[in-house]
């Protein structure tokens, strides 16, 4: 070993340290960026699986309250602290007999002042329900 190159390695750590640490700070970043959006579609789903049976307009406007607030609790009880004011929207188009329920939140970060935001949308066909006589 050369009298010069005494430290080195410990130079290099003190560079190489930080841009590892970042990386593996970014990695966990996206998984929870990825497990947000996961969480407001599965909500999403759910409003969806309860707005297909509804039949009319007045149906609709009856139960989109209690829809939404069902989807946000729904977000909010699977999503924990990955998924943070999370908040729904419905609509329901009775020409192309489709209902529509979005939500959008935001992600929780690692990085303090980093503001991630998701918005995730699932639409079905509405039920017709019809009498068999």
């Amino acid at each position: 070993m050369v009298g010069g190159d005494r430290g080195s390695a410990a130079l290099e750590m003190a560079f190489l340290a930080p841009v590892f640490l970042l990386l593996v700070f970014l990695g966990i970043q996206a998984g929870l960026w990825a497990y947000g959006r996961s969480v407001a579609l599965a909500a999403a789903r759910e409003g969806v699986a309860q707005l297909r049976v509804v039949t009319d307009e007045q149906q609709a406007a009856a139960a989109d309250p209690a829809v939404r607030r069902h989807v946000e609790e729904f977000a909010t009880t699977i999503g924990r602290e990955s998924l943070l004011e999370p908040r729904a929207s419905t609509s329901w188009d009775p020409e192309r007999n489709r209902v529509t329920v979005e939500v959008s939140g935001r992600v929780i970060s690692l990085v303090p002042g980093l503001d991630l935001r998701t918005t995730q949308r699932a639409g079905g066909t509405a039920e017709r329900f019809r009498s068999v006589r």
